[in-house]
């Protein structure tokens, strides 16, 4: 996490960019996952876009990239972590598919998708939001009870 103080928010944690990568076009998918391949990427070197920037900026055109963030996720095993896109990245023409995410995870990884003719990116940008759910006894009870009825249902047929 880069700054918690800004970061974290009642409700909500942002996820911030580190690193940017072109989608090399090459990927392929099936249907039994033999030949599936997924897509290369190429790192882009973000740039100084003013000689009193602290932090460097990516240009990017309208394309499809993946974007490494700063942070991880670990989560327990009652937990369930929702990844949705930040509302001003919404509103600067770009958006990433929204995610759920249970256990751990590496550094989270999005497939973002600038549909404006371009967006500069800063380093460590805050592109997304995790918000964080308990799946609690009540969920676990309900799916018992689903069980529980299915096999009278069953055996009340065979009857």
């Amino acid at each position: 996490m880069i700054h918690a103080k800004y970061q974290v928010h009642g409700f909500s944690v942002h996820l911030t960019v580190r690193k940017i990568y072109a989608a090399d076009p090459a990927g392929r998918l099936d249907f039994g996952g033999g030949e599936y391949a997924p897509a290369g990427r190429v790192e882009i070197a973000p740039v100084r876009l003013r000689a009193e920037d602290n932090y460097l900026w990516w240009e990017l055109d309208k394309d499809s990239y993946f974007v490494e963030c700063n942070e991880t996720i670990s989560l327990d095993t009652d937990q369930i972590a929702m990844i949705e896109p930040e509302d001003r990245l919404l509103r600067a023409g770009a958006w990433h598919a929204p995610l759920s995410v249970r256990g751990r995870s590496g550094p989270v990884e999005l497939l973002l998708t600038v549909g404006a003719l371009q967006l500069k990116v800063k380093q460590n940008a805050r592109i997304a939001r995790v918000r964080l759910f308990r799946i609690d006894d009540t969920a676990k009870a309900a799916k018992a009870a689903r069980k529980t009825s299915a096999s009278k249902t069953r055996r009340a047929k065979r009857k």
